[in-house]
């Protein structure tokens, strides 16, 4: 692990003409998008959404009336996870070179001064949490412990040392929909902790495919993902195993109604046969590429699907 690390800090300062020649050029507006991973943005205001929907639902609180508490949330939200995910960026500087999908961030690049992206990393979690604070001191609180799952939990402590780091992790992305109900209601709800636990056990079997077709750069970066240090027949196991455990969720979810539940049953159903098909598929990247978009449709068709729910 050591002297991979040494390896990717020298590589980061080697100036030699032509090293970032295979990197394109992009705008300072697309490097911006890239320090804040947009991408992860985007998918956790679905979720962020939900939670604050179904408190407005529940407590039969008006959506219109409500347009300050949802604006606050939702951009606060939204800057609290760009401000953590700038902060992974400037930790990761010394070994996002060596992964194909994150060697052209600017932070690689040496576009952009990695004291400015820890700058702005600060500054975008400090308005964040002031917003969420506008809401209720709770969706405030909520935020800064998934920063610190994020940021210290993750990145800092595990991501390099655990195999178990993808579950240390989970911590942080379930924590999105919680935030959306507590900028509502402080007084989290049931439904609100099993929007947690959906999201909780959703992102391991999630990962655990992308870490697969990953592998051979996590295992460059020296990052102990579990494909890289067990294999990929004891990913396989695990994935099968987490998607079991949401196999109970969907009776956790009957105030939204049967065709909720059975809509929820079906996508779990399908996931966990896609997951059997794997033992008979010889090309295991081709079945983690299966599993990895399966579980990008999962989420967004269940998270929409509650919300359209409390419309019928």
């Amino acid at each position: 692990m050591t002297n991979t690390k040494a390896l990717a800090q020298a590589s980061i300062k080697n100036s030699e003409p032509g090293l970032h020649a295979d990197i394109p050029e992009t705008s300072a507006w697309k490097d911006f998008l890239a320090l804040i991973k947009i991408g992860i943005v985007n998918s956790n205001m679905i979720t962020t959404f939900t939670g604050l929907w179904l408190a407005l639902h529940f407590s039969g609180a008006s959506f219109l009336n409500n347009l300050d508490t949802v604006f606050f949330a939702l951009a606060g939200s939204a800057l609290i996870i760009a401000g953590s995910c700038s902060l992974n960026n400037y930790i990761d500087r010394d070994i996002d070179h060596l992964m194909e999908r994150t060697k052209s961030r600017p932070t690689v690049t040496g576009k952009v001064n990695p004291r400015k992206v820890l700058l702005l990393g600060f500054t975008l979690i400090i308005l964040g949490l002031t917003l969420l604070a506008f809401t209720t001191y709770t969706a405030a609180l909520i935020g800064l412990f998934g920063i610190f799952a994020y940021v210290v939990l993750y990145t800092m402590l595990s991501k390099r040392r655990l195999v178990s780091n993808t579950i240390i992790g989970s911590f942080s992305g379930a924590v999105p929909p919680l935030i959306g109900w507590a900028a509502l209601d402080g007084n989290l709800d049931p439904l609100a902790w099993t929007l947690f636990l959906i999201m909780f056990i959703w992102q391991p079997p999630h990962f655990y495919s992308l870490a697969m077709k990953r592998c051979e750069e996590y295992r460059r970066a020296g990052i102990p993902m579990l494909p890289v240090v067990k294999g990929f027949g004891r990913t396989k196991i695990s994935i099968m195993l987490w998607i079991l455990l949401l196999m109970p969720m969907p009776y956790f979810l009957t105030e939204l109604g049967a065709p909720l539940v059975v809509l929820t049953v079906i996508l779990n159903v399908g996931w966990l046969a896609l997951g059997i098909k794997g033992y008979k598929m010889k090309d295991d990247l081709k079945w983690a590429r299966m599993m990895f978009v399966y579980s990008l449709n999962y989420l967004t068709i269940l998270f929409v699907a509650m919300v359209i729910v409390t419309l019928i």
